[in-house]
């Protein structure tokens, strides 16, 4: 996108068209040298075009002022400030078109004239005639848009119209150079230079800053004029020159000025086609025709029809001005002459001077200008109520963007980077001891918790108090309901899919383990293999465990890292940081592994000083392994025992044992059955079980305990001094190293520059307009 220059308009009175006797020739306007100073006062000079109103009123004026000004700031990088853009073709007449509005002489023999924007502030003041020439440097030598506009005076005021000229062509060819001093363009010609190796076309401009006391209340910017065909084969030029003229007309504030010569054939003229694409409906375009006296014979009518409104009308119309012949120019024409001709041309000539008297109004220079000056005031006065706003909008939005930046680095990095240490361990902490949200660390970490007590609590054994040989399908569940009732939905259908291990499979293994034992008395080491056999499996889910609370850990202390450094310098300290405080969890984690490891071989063989919960857990256990084998062997006799209303052979048992002095109840009959013989098994599993109650929940506990203290609060230790020395910031090279933390990254440094320099544009510009 290219940047608008200063540029702004004051509306003035014009005076009406004046009627001669005096006939004109028409010439080429656009490729002579500039009109004379010779015998034209000042007074002469403008009077005949009539820009300057004396007569708007004071707040009027103080407006217009208020846009100079907010130019002035180059806010118009930000905001559409209205302006006058004139467009044109090459050799269309804008030069001349210019001239005749701000009365002095632009270059031409050098070509030079097209190949910058040239901006033109006129002021009306009672001090003397005088002209200041500046560069506005809008863009690098990359051609990259600055952050804000540099405006460098060119030379000194200049208090004589002839000297002008010399002036602008120094200055484009400065422009045209920007690897060269500017000052050696004032100094020297441009054989002493050398080395020009100048730009075809840029979109730094001249500035000219015109002020008298016959000089119209106006302002412009004449854009280099479109080109189809280059004489190097250049395209990239004709693209160039194009998108620059896009940037100003694009913006809805941009009055187009548009310039056709009535030599060529109006369709072929691409300024033309240029405006409508941005101004489809001729709501802001002013429409120039240039070098009437130029119509073939017989066309006329077809430019009668713009003047009309017949073909491609404007909302503002179309104009048709006269400017001096190339043979005018050779001979020295005034101002004044030139507009007295121009008069002449348009009351002599057919068919002008027959045109009807409402359309008489859009002939004439003078009358072009008037017409501007009332486009441009009444637009400034819509604007400008508007342009507050937009202001106030675009400061809460730059301060915004501001604010959401990193803080610029100090002059003390050490301080900085310490400061930030001490409060990313704070948050470490705060996040490893607990944040009441649904998203922290310790509320992610539960469910993976779950899943661990879980995959524990269904490696118990899957005893069967029955042989394997009898129909499983008939087999009673094996799911104690004084298990259910404590564990509730912990009990998984799982523990039932596992291998289940019959009684006589246990009485096998403990009879095969006999060495020195008595009968009936069975090696201790059976129980232990059994319990050994269950805890070796409890390593990889606690390992698993710990790997996913250290990715867990690891992400959520990343994040944290990102949160207090990612935007510190080039994040240099960021990496650094993440590099020494994930190797710390690393080792945190590593030797949490080894601790669980350790654990595990605790568990290998079986102990507790719990004795009451294991006997609990044994007595109840045995219940429940003789009561299903019980139910198993004598299903009728457990039935007729255990029901209300007892059998008549149950009762009739009942009665003499009662006679013989013993107060039976019907279970009781069930110890009266002969001794079972996997009664020495069914111990062996009640005890194995219930010790597997006993240590799944020690261990189920200790594990997560151990992994908190080790891998979690265990960050909460170490973890500041672990930052010190692996950053190395308080060491003899900490100050250097701190500043190569520090160092901004060139992308957030321009950003910060650009919204900085913006805000300031923002800011002068509203208090311009606070002044209105």
């Amino acid at each position: 996108m290219f940047a608008i220059p200063t540029l702004t308009y004051v509306p003035s009175t014009a005076t009406t068209a004046m009627t001669s006797n005096s006939t004109d020739i028409g010439d080429d306007t656009d490729s002579a040298s500039g009109i004379s100073e010779r015998t034209a006062p000042e007074s002469d000079v403008h009077s005949a075009v009539g820009l300057s109103n004396a007569q708007l009123s004071p707040q009027r004026r103080r407006m217009l002022d208020s846009v100079n000004h907010l130019l002035d700031t180059g806010v118009q990088l930000d905001i559409d400030v209205p302006l006058i853009a004139v467009i044109g073709n090459q050799s269309a007449g804008k030069s001349s078109l210019i001239e005749a509005i701000s009365g002095i002489t632009l270059p031409r023999a050098s070509g030079t004239c097209t190949r910058c924007p040239t901006v033109c502030r006129l002021k009306n003041s009672n001090e003397p005639w005088r002209c200041k020439v500046s560069l506005n440097i809008l863009t690098d030598r990359s051609g990259q848009t600055l952050g804000q506009p540099e405006i460098k005076v060119f030379g000194d005021v200049i208090f004589r119209k002839e000297d002008v000229e010399e002036r602008i062509r120094r200055a484009q060819r400065a422009i045209l150079n920007p690897h060269i001093p500017p000052q050696r363009f004032l100094d020297n010609d441009e054989d002493a230079i050398g080395n020009l190796k100048a730009s075809s076309f840029s979109m730094n401009c001249v500035a000219l800053e015109i002020v008298g006391r016959d000089v119209a209340d106006l302002s412009f910017v004449d854009l280099p004029g479109l080109i189809r065909s280059t004489s190097d084969g250049n395209t990239g030029d004709i693209e160039l020159v194009e998108r620059m003229v896009e940037s100003y007309i694009k913006k809805p504030s941009c009055i187009i000025l548009l310039t056709v010569s009535c030599e060529t054939d109006f369709m072929n003229q691409g300024a033309l086609q240029l405006a409508k694409k941005f101004d489809g409906s001729g709501e802001r375009t002013v429409g120039v025709l240039t070098k009437p006296d130029r119509i073939e014979r017989g066309d006329e009518q077809e430019w009668l029809g713009f003047i009309r409104g017949e073909t491609q009308p404007l909302q503002n119309n179309w104009f048709c001005v006269k400017q001096p012949s190339t043979a005018d120019l050779l001979k020295g024409i005034t101002w004044a002459e030139a507009r007295d001709k121009e008069n002449r041309f348009f009351s002599m000539t057919s068919p002008w001077c027959d045109m009807e008297a409402m359309y008489q109004k859009y002939l004439r220079t003078s009358n072009l200008v008037e017409r501007l000056s009332v486009i441009l005031s009444d637009l400034i006065a819509k604007r400008l109520p508007e342009i507050q706003g937009e202001l106030e909008n675009a400061i809460l939005e730059v301060r915004n963007s501001l604010q959401a930046l990193p803080k610029e680095p100090s002059n003390d990095p050490v301080r900085d980077i310490t400061n930030m240490i001490y409060n990313f361990v704070d948050d470490v902490k705060k996040h490893m001891e607990g944040v009441p949200t649904r998203d922290g660390l310790l509320q992610n970490i539960r469910p993976h918790q779950e899943r661990f007590r879980l995959a524990i609590r269904n490696t118990a054994p899957n005893f069967k108090p029955f042989e394997r040989s009898r129909d499983l399908k008939s087999s009673p569940s094996a799911r104690p309901d004084f298990i259910i009732q404590e564990e509730g939905d912990l009990v998984s259908d799982d523990l039932e899919d596992s291998d289940p291990i019959y009684a006589d499979e246990v009485l096998r293994t403990a009879e095969g383990a006999r060495t020195r034992e008595l009968p009936s008395n069975h090696p201790y080491v059976v129980k232990e293999t059994y319990v050994s056999a269950i805890t070796q499996r409890w390593l990889t889910p606690a390992e698993r465990l710990c790997k996913e609370v250290f990715d867990l850990t690891s992400h959520q202390v990343g994040e944290l890292i990102a949160k207090h450094f990612a935007e510190f310098g080039q994040a240099i300290l960021e990496r650094q940081v993440k590099r020494v405080v994930h190797e710390y969890i690393r080792m945190r984690y590593e030797h949490t592994q080894k601790q669980l490891e350790w654990f595990v071989k605790l568990e290998a063989r079986p102990s507790t000083l719990n004795t009451h919960y294991f006997t609990d857990y044994r007595d109840k256990f045995l219940g429940f392994y003789k009561g299903q084998r019980m139910q198993e062997l004598h299903p009728d006799l457990m039935y007729d025992c255990l029901m209300d209303g007892a059998s008549l052979k149950i009762q009739d048992a009942v009665s003499v044992l009662t006679g013989l002095g013993i107060d039976p109840k019907p279970v009781d009959l069930l110890r009266l059955l002969p001794p079972d013989e996997m009664e020495p098994a069914l111990k062996i599993m009640a005890e194995v079980r219930a010790y597997f109650q006993v240590a799944y929940k020690r261990f189920v506990d200790m594990v997560p305990l151990t992994i908190d203290y080790e891998l979690i609060r265990g960050l909460d230790r170490d973890i500041l001094t672990t930052l010190l020395s692996g950053l190395r910031i308080h060491s003899e090279d900490g100050p250097r190293i701190c500043r190569e933390f520090a160092h901004e990254s060139p992308q957030l440094a321009g950003r910060r520059e650009e919204l900085s320099k913006k805000m300031e544009r923002l800011l002068s510009a509203s208090q311009e307009l606070s002044k209105l």
